[in-house]
């Protein structure tokens, strides 16, 4: 699930240099992903209104259904 949020994150802002994520499994399917990025890139990350925070959230949840598991993105 890291390495697809990552690869999707990376293309978005151009470089995954600045990416970091940490994977929280809270044990009964649920799994919260803390993504954090540099200030200058928290816009394109979120976008107008929040879209691309939400289609990324969709992205991963669909990732996440075939797997029988649930996911949380949380972009701090």
């Amino acid at each position: 699930m890291q390495e697809i949020l990552r690869d999707i994150v990376a293309e978005i802002i151009g470089s995954d240099a600045e990416i970091n994520i940490v994977e929280k499994d809270n044990g009964n399917g649920m799994i919260t992903l803390e993504l954090s990025v540099a200030k200058e890139n928290m816009g394109k990350v979120i976008g107008r209104k929040g879209k691309i925070a939400k289609a990324l959230r969709a992205v991963m949840k669909a990732c996440a259904n075939r797997q029988n598991k649930k996911v949380n993105i949380d972009i701090i």
